[in-house]
């Protein structure tokens, strides 16, 4: 494989995991019966993006690259705040 191809591989495979955080989302929100953001879509956005930002680094495009490391503060501030309320939860506090 050349290197061409593998990375459109890598690219293409970054785009299926930050795409998949929308099933993860939909099938938890119809299993709920409400809107509801499952943890699984925070880790699929974080995986996404960090796969997409070596691509887009790796293709030299800016604009890429600010939206997908930008994304990444957003997506580690959401798992850390659910680490938080979970360990919160778990002590009792609230």
């Amino acid at each position: 494989m050349n290197t061409l191809t593998t990375w459109l591989v890598v690219g293409f495979v970054g785009q299926a995991l930050f795409a998949s955080r929308f099933i993860f989302q939909w099938l938890a929100s119809e299993r709920a019966q409400r809107s509801v953001v499952p943890t699984a879509f925070w880790y699929l956005s974080l995986g996404g993006s960090t796969v997409l930002l070596a691509y887009a680094i790796h293709r030299a495009d800016p604009v890429f690259i600010v939206g997908q490391s930008t994304g990444l503060f957003i997506y580690l501030r959401n798992l850390h705040l659910i680490r938080r309320g979970k360990l919160s939860a778990d002590t009792g506090d609230a």
